[in-house]
């Protein structure tokens, strides 16, 4: 019997596990904010599929695989690994996915110091897993307990060695970038076990800040978080638990820049220096600054000249005399 167009059994009959997954991730890729609405029925469909340890296995890998390669699905390939951790069906003591998972980054992880060194290539992946590993700390929660997991804290320290190690741009970018989003989190975690991992880790970037070596833009990379972190990571008060203002609660919550968006819907910001120039000209042409030019004593970005009609005018003016007193609220 041919099957109809609704027939789902029909269609995952001709289908292979490794396509459907990749076109569920296709599609939480493309519409990260429906994640809540559809993890469920997602991993209804994998339980079906997933019953042996070899499709387990295949599951992992494909799911690790997606997540260090799209770009930008580092967190919500974080946030399914860690669902799925708890809901898949098939488990046993040592075989589960969480397992399974943790020891495919493990794997990645012990090479971490040839990686560093490695062409351009096998760099960009090993960011790729350093990020991802990142945004697992952040989510993957502990069953049973209130805390993060203990082996991918000593993990990230190691990883944050290993690239400092090697104080190449895109080592030290990946560092920068990977500090943005867990720093505050490390930080006071590593404090509650009595570590001072990143006073260290601060340290070794000043210095590497300071070497005549290292390019423009990474410097200003490198002057942006050690500003960030004397600032208490960007949290109102610097007296402000963790619980308040964390990358997990408020991924954005670090970052003083604009975000701006390239013809191909790529996020980025002045931390990306393949995108500083055009990030600079944006600013400057959408005066986003505008308590910079007050404080300053400059004039207006916009030119009397401009011609602007005296009502769009004077409404223009109410505009930002309103949004003036409301951000100051």
């Amino acid at each position: 019997e041919v099957p109809n167009e609704d027939n789902s059994e029909g269609y995952y009959a001709e289908t292979t596990l490794a396509e459907l997954v990749q076109d569920m991730l296709s599609h939480l890729n493309a519409s990260p904010g429906s994640f809540e609405l559809e993890v469920e029925s997602i991993t209804a469909t994998l339980n079906e599929w997933v019953t042996t340890e070899e499709t387990l296995q295949e599951l992992v890998e494909l799911i690790y695989t997606q997540s260090t390669s799209i770009p930008n699905f580092a967190y919500t390939g974080a946030r399914l690994c860690n669902y799925l951790s708890q809901h898949l069906a098939i488990s046993s003591s040592s075989r589960n996915f969480r397992h399974l998972l943790l020891q495919r980054c493990h794997t990645e992880y012990e090479r971490r110091a040839e990686a560093v060194k490695g062409d351009e290539a096998t760099q960009k992946n090993f960011h790729s897993f350093v990020l991802f590993l990142g945004e697992l700390y952040l989510n993957l929660e502990v069953k049973g307990q209130t805390g993060r997991a203990t082996v991918l804290l000593l993990g990230l320290k190691d990883l944050i060695d290993a690239l400092l190690s090697n104080p190449v741009d895109g080592n030290i970018i990946c560092a920068v970038k990977l500090l943005k989003l867990t720093g505050s989190v490390l930080d006071d975690d590593w404090k509650q076990s009595g570590k001072t991992y990143m006073d260290d880790v601060m340290s070794r970037l000043r210095n590497i800040q300071l070497d005549a070596s290292c390019s423009r833009d990474v410097k200003a990379m490198l002057l942006n978080l050690l500003e960030l972190k004397s600032s208490g990571w960007g949290r109102v008060g610097n007296s402000a638990s963790a619980i308040e203002a964390t990358p997990d609660n408020d991924p954005n919550y670090f970052m003083n820049e604009p975000t701006f968006y390239t013809a191909d819907g790529v996020p980025f910001t002045a931390a990306d220096p393949e995108y500083s120039e055009k990030y600079q000209e944006i600013v400057d042409r959408e005066c986003y600054y505008p308590d910079f030019s007050e404080e300053n004593g400059t004039e207006d970005c916009y030119d009397e000249d401009d011609g602007m009609d005296p009502e769009i005018e004077e409404a223009y003016e109410k505009f930002c005399l309103e949004s003036e007193r409301k951000r100051r609220q």
